[in-house]
């Protein structure tokens, strides 16, 4: 099971792409509104979430996180004690924590990133303490999945699924979704 976390003002396509694609490779993908049950997008289109923050919970089902960035999303997920327990947990079991734009801010501030090869929206790498920034679209590097920007939502989408489900599952969903020539 995903948990992916929306707080007001989170970058539309680095929430979405990523929820869709896992959603077509069968993945349980839970969205989690962390400011309400209806979050907006930084461009004004709101979403209805799952569930609400207070409803999580964290154990042996939970495989991944999901932080989409964008502002003031990423300020609102780093300012939630629920988000902040969600990493931790993740953290210290060892399962994936995948955040893309500017919320490995959120990562880099808690420094769980030193040693480890991160990217993330340009103008944020200094938040990025102690990491081996690399300005690719999307690295993993263990349990740490980091993605560029908004351009890289579906490039994230597709390795977050080839992590959760495995390369051939990935590939197929890719090539249904027509992005594959």
């Amino acid at each position: 099971m995903v948990y992916v976390f929306l707080a007001d003002g989170f970058e539309d396509v680095e929430a979405i792409a990523p929820i869709d694609i896992l959603r077509r490779a069968g993945v349980n993908v839970v969205t989690v509104g962390v400011t309400g049950k209806q979050v907006t997008t930084s461009h004004n289109i709101p979403i209805i979430a799952d569930i609400t923050v207070d409803e999580i919970k964290l154990g042996d089902d939970l495989d991944m996180i999901i932080l989409p960035g964008g502002m003031p999303g990423t300020t609102n997920l780093e300012n939630s004690s629920e988000v902040q327990a969600a990493i931790d947990f993740c953290y210290e079991s060892k399962k994936f924590i995948a955040a893309i734009c500017a919320a490995p801010t959120i990562l880099g501030h808690k420094g769980l990133l030193t040693g480890v090869k991160a990217t993330c929206f340009p103008g944020c790498e200094s938040a990025l303490k102690g990491s081996a920034h690399m300005p690719k679209m999307v690295i993993q590097d263990g349990i740490f999945i980091t993605g560029k920007g908004p351009g890289a939502a579906f490039k994230f989408g597709f390795k977050l699924a080839e992590l959760l489900c495995g390369k051939d599952k990935s590939l197929a969903v890719e090539s249904n979704m027509q992005c594959r020539e």
